[in-house]
């Protein structure tokens, strides 16, 4: 294996991390393949059931409030925000959708804390459906290899 390679696979290494992912019920079909994806994706990584806990909140609005007690706690190496806002007919859909990122983003810089953003903003259902397993994968991915470099750098 290649010292890039060989330090990629390292990074996804989620032995022994502590994971919480936190999911939206709006959109609920587009948030559960999200969460099923990322689940999936962290076992595949090495993380273990016992390792992951999964709360659900009302929407997007909520994540970051439900992303900052998970993250005081201290109990976690990293988060997961799964949801998923569809553009509709009024301002509504950017208010939600910059309010809810700047939230997740606040958490994560606040915390030290690994955050993997898996809020879906799309035009229409069938663009979330496109990307739902794909971000929950990546999601899973984003977590592992910043709550590795984290531990790296002596953040844990």
């Amino acid at each position: 294996m290649l010292g890039a390679d060989k330090g990629r696979a390292a990074a996804l290494d989620g032995q022994g991390l502590r994971v919480a992912l936190v999911q939206a019920r709006f959109n609920l079909d587009v948030t559960d393949a999200l969460a099923q994806a990322c689940r999936a994706e962290l076992l595949r990584l090495g993380v273990t059931p016992e390792q992951i806990e999964q709360v659900q909140v009302p929407g997007a609005l909520e994540l970051p409030l439900a992303l900052q007690a998970l993250a005081a706690s201290g109990r976690f190496d990293a988060l997961v925000a799964l949801g998923c806002v569809i553009r509709g007919e009024t301002y509504h859909f950017e208010l939600v959708c910059n309010e809810s990122a700047a939230g997740i983003s606040r958490v994560a810089l606040d915390h030290r804390i690994a955050l993997a953003n898996a809020v879906l903003s799309t035009e229409n259902l069938q663009q979330a459906q496109a990307r739902q397993v794909d971000k929950g994968v990546d999601a899973a991915r984003v977590a592992v290899e910043m709550a590795r470099l984290l531990q790296q750098w002596g953040r844990t």
